[in-house]
């Protein structure tokens, strides 16, 4: 092989080596836009299943409070006129902590999809997210759980004041 030979051996494995290094840069350049997607997708997924659970944990109130509404009322329905109402009222208040269970259970599901996005990002805000979202997932579970008493207590009323008949 003549000196000029291995300068153009040389020359075509340079070339070579140049068009793998600028197919790995092109290749990086598309990872990391792929990886920047995913990443601004996972945070606002955070941030919705951080909304769900918050509203979740919302309805479950309104639950529980139409729940207590419904055996204040039972409670003072004792007229044997009013006994169908009483047990309206027994019926409404199961049917609200019923509701307040699957809130509870809603924003149990929005918790676990928060945390499961920050399992995949480590950043403050996708932390405190999901923080707020197992915060919202624990008042929904005792709004439903004050919600199912409330609906107990007003079962009872009904069935005492229907046995009273």
């Amino acid at each position: 092989m003549t000196q000029a030979s291995n300068i153009e051996l040389l020359f075509q494995k340079f070339n070579s080596l140049e068009k793998n290094f600028e197919d790995l840069r092109n290749t990086y350049k598309g990872l990391n836009t792929s990886y920047l997607e995913a990443l601004s997708s996972l945070k606002e997924l955070t941030l919705y299943a951080t909304e769900a659970a918050k509203r979740a944990a919302e309805s479950a109130e309104y639950s529980r409070i139409s729940a207590m509404n419904a055996a204040i009322a039972t409670k003072e329905a004792t007229s044997e006129l009013i006994s169908s109402i009483v047990e309206t009222a027994a019926a409404a208040a199961a049917t609200a902590a019923t509701a307040a269970v699957q809130s509870a259970a809603a924003a149990a599901a929005a918790a676990a999809a928060a945390a499961a996005a920050v399992a995949h990002q480590a950043e403050e805000s996708s932390l405190k997210a999901s923080a707020e979202a197992a915060a919202a997932s624990r008042m929904a579970s005792e709004s439903a759980s004050a919600a199912v008493a409330l609906s107990n207590q007003a079962r009872e009323i009904a069935q005492t004041a229907h046995n009273k008949k």
